[in-house]
């Protein structure tokens, strides 16, 4: 708590100091004189691989607002701008042109872009389809797909949460309404990096769970963002100690002119949100603060228990010169839950207690730009998560479980980029994190899910240590067909003195104009959680698991703003712990708590293959189609080849959006999973035990019904003379689809039940912004 404490006090301390000089700033006196509510908007432009200033590109808006340029520091500003979504088509000689949809200007205040455009490295007299409306980084060339803020604002099903859009890939596997864990081509939650600005974040959620990536709703705020980008595999060698996939943020700059405030309610709760600039335009502030209000309303109506949230982040920006930027951003969030005996009885759950959660994470960021063709971003962040747990028997009272752990870590990363000239790019830096994390808890012994009596653990230690990775990627493009990436990082934990060495390379090859074959491979590892480690000195002896990935796929534009992209791939893992205990078992999937032995000798494997259609929204319709097939399997400690946990083996996403006009937009997700594997219940030996005991005879063999369900959103947009005001409802599960999330043994009732996934849910919600 010390630490949110200290963020939240050196953010207010920081934004009190400017705001009153910047508070009073009005709007320009032109546009109080226009009948139509009016906005502004303003952005930057950037050379996309040496992210440096662009002064003099040309900014065109569609409609009747004409055309501008960039500044000397790259910046451009075009005031008086009809309320409405609008296009931004951004062009400069030697660069690509590019087009960003979803330009949405609102009554009173300023809309912020960034813009970052790609040199033409070759030149060539070929006639070129620009893939304008779709970007894609350099060095990671396959399985990458960006979303803007405005798209995920708008989807159905997505209660403003990053991770909940991803979910439509069809990279990603179908786990439970609950849960927005992301299992990515055949993975495990706990295989996924994120990185905000630049700095690694171990988890994005609220009620986070240690060793693992997700949790129940997402705790970033979609208003901070700027764009996502996600790469479901061959990420480059920027990215270490992940086996699947990287989420990659970018947090906006608040307005740098005015005062702006916005107030929301949605399922994630409700906040507000303010902005302005700092020290007279030099740079900017964004605080958001939110609760959530479920547990008000369970609580007024009698209707039991519910989780409490509460999340505060913030982020400042500061230019102290041309060439430098520095910016500062933390995170904050508190989370709570309790249950007590007799509502934990009148609902069925075998266990009552409580949960208190407190995370905390803040970083500095200094960019520093050498020349027009290298810059270096160094960020130094500190990140902490407490757990406090007290958990019990429903029907007997016992004692079962008490946590008080903590992890937290100080990290420091530097990436650099130099273009050495038109055809040969360089980019290398280093990372070094330090880990001090207390596992403090007590588990009473139980009867695990095989029938064997389990003894008591209790475990008070500390694991400290160092992690330190160096990484370079050199990039070529020798002809204006061909772009190819070569990459190594070297990575090194003091806590169980493993070291690797992992080489990477990516190619992209444009067959014709609108056609590129894409491919890439490389060797990934991850270090074991030290939750894991901590039960038992021996497991710091075990080897890291390592993923072996091999990808090949086809981009190809089938319009300007339509993109279709074919992948295969291939995931080879290696050295998982496995469980002589459970020999059945894969603790990757179902968790390593209270184990005795661990052996690194799991291996497992992926193949599957996507398809991909996206359509930006240009007039009046937007979408996003998404199909695969896949198989993810594991070999146990017996050596049977079984299928993972996740293993849906058929995916399909369909995501449309209409936008009549500029107050309406309907939006819809209707998505369809094949059935998880499971284990049934062993009936006569959970009755004799009056527990949860397992068919060991038919492990993993039997599967969840298909999982599918629709999701339809409308919006209602209102226009105000210095106010908007957005109006939402999001019915989830339309036609009310009985999705089973699992089955499990009610030690209550003493008999097999099931806990379904979400039935129809209505949410209203709404942005109000001054």
């Amino acid at each position: 708590m010390r630490y949110s404490v200290f963020y939240l006090s050196l953010l207010s301390f920081l934004l009190v100091s400017n705001i009153r000089a910047n508070d009073t700033n009005p709007l320009p006196q032109a546009e109080n004189t226009l009948a139509k509510p009016v906005g502004i908007l303003s952005g930057i432009v950037l050379d996309r691989d040496t992210e440096f200033p662009l002064s003099g590109t040309r900014i065109e808006l569609s409609g009747p607002t004409g055309e501008t340029s960039t500044d000397a520091q790259g910046r451009f500003t075009i005031r008086d701008i009809p309320v409405g979504a609008y296009i931004l088509t951004v062009s400069f000689a030697g660069f690509e042109t590019l087009t960003k949809t979803d330009i949405i200007i609102k009554s009173g205040r300023t809309t912020s872009v960034r813009v970052a455009l790609k040199m033409i490295y070759v030149e060539t007299d070929e006639v070129t389809v620009l893939g304008g409306y779709f970007t894609q980084s350099e060095d990671q060339p396959v399985s990458t797909t960006t979303f803007s803020r405005e798209e995920i604002r708008r989807s159905s099903g997505s209660a403003g949460d990053v991770s909940r859009i991803i979910g439509i890939l069809p990279s990603i596997a179908k786990l439970n309404d609950q849960v927005n864990s992301l299992v990515v081509r055949g993975g495990s939650p706990y295989e996924n990096a994120f990185y905000i600005d630049d700095m690694e974040v171990p988890n994005i959620n609220h009620y986070p769970s240690f060793g693992s990536t997700g949790g129940p709703i997402g705790i970033i705020n979609v208003d901070f963002i700027e764009d996502v980008s996600f790469s479901a595999g061959g990420f480059s060698a920027r990215y270490g100690d992940r086996l699947s996939s990287v989420m990659d943020i970018t947090f906006r700059e608040g307005n740098r002119e005015q005062f702006e405030l916005q107030f929301d309610l949605n399922m994630a709760g409700f906040g507000a949100l303010a902005e302005g600039p700092l020290s007279k335009g030099a740079g900017s502030w964004l605080l958001s603060i939110r609760r959530s209000y479920l547990d008000l309303l369970v609580e007024e109506m009698g209707l039991g228990v519910a989780p409490r949230y509460s999340d505060y982040q913030g982020k400042l920006t500061f230019e102290i010169n041309s060439t430098n930027t520095v910016s500062f951003l933390a995170i904050v969030g508190n989370d709570y839950f309790a249950i007590d005996q007799v509502d934990s009885t009148e609902n069925g759950n075998n266990n009552y207690g409580q949960t208190k959660v407190e995370i905390s994470f803040a970083g500095l960021n200094w960019r520093r730009y050498w020349t027009s063709d290298g810059y270096s971003a160094t960020t130094i962040a500190h990140s902490y998560t407490r757990h406090v747990d007290h958990w019990a028997e429903t029907a007997t009272g016992k004692h079962l479980y008490n946590d008080d752990s903590r992890e937290q870590a100080f990290k420091l990363r530097n990436d650099n980029y130099l273009r050495i000239n038109k055809t040969n790019r360089l980019r290398f830096g280093l990372e070094a994190k330090k880990i001090f994390n207390h596992y403090d808890y007590f588990r009473a012994d139980y009867v695990d899910h095989f029938g064997n009596q389990v003894p008591e653990l209790t475990v008070d230690t500390e694991i400290e240590g160092y992690k330190y990775g160096l990484f370079v990627s050199y990039i070529a493009e020798p002809h204006s067909k061909i772009e190819t990436t070569f990459g190594v990082r070297y990575d090194h934990f003091t806590v169980t003195d493993n070291a690797h060495l992992s080489p990477r390379f990516s190619l992209s090859y444009k067959l014709f104009s609108e056609t590129s074959l894409i491919g890439s491979m490389g060797i990934y590892y991850q270090n074991i959680p030290p939750s894991v480690l901590a039960q038992k000195t021996e497991f710091k002896e075990l080897k890291d698991p390592v993923a072996y990935h091999y990808i090949l796929g086809l981009s190809h534009l089938l319009t300007e703003n339509t993109r279709l992209t074919l992948e295969f791939y291939a995931k080879e893992y290696d050295h998982f712990p496995l469980n002589p205990n459970q020999p059945e078992t894969f603790p990757a999937d179902e968790g390593a708590d209270n184990v005795d032995e661990l052996i690194a000798s799991g291996q497992a494997n992926s193949r599957g293959v996507e398809f991909l259609i996206q359509k930006k929204l240009v007039r009046d319709f937007y979408g996003l189609f998404s199909a695969a097939y896949f198989k993810s399997q594991y070999r146990d400690y017996n050596g049977v080849w079984r299928p993972r946990l996740y293993d849906n083996r058929l995916l399909f996403n369909v995501e449309a959006g209409y936008k009549p006009n500029q107050k309406w937009e309907f939006n819809l997700r209707w998505v369809y999973a094949g059935g998880r594997p499971y284990t049934p219940l062993d009936i006569e030996a959970s009755e004799y035990f009056n527990s949860a005991v397992l068919d060991q005879t038919r492990f993993h063999q039997d599967r969840f019904p298909a999982y599918h369900s629709l999701n339809v959103r409308f919006d209602r947009r209102f226009d105000f003379k210095h106010s908007n005001l957005i109006v939402f409802i999001d019915f989830w599960n339309v036609y009310n689809r009985q999705n089973i999330a699992f089955y499990y043994w009610n030690e209550i009732e003493k008999k097999q039940d099931r806990i379904d996934q979400w039935s129809f849910l209505p949410i209203l919600g709404l942005e109000w912004e001054f």
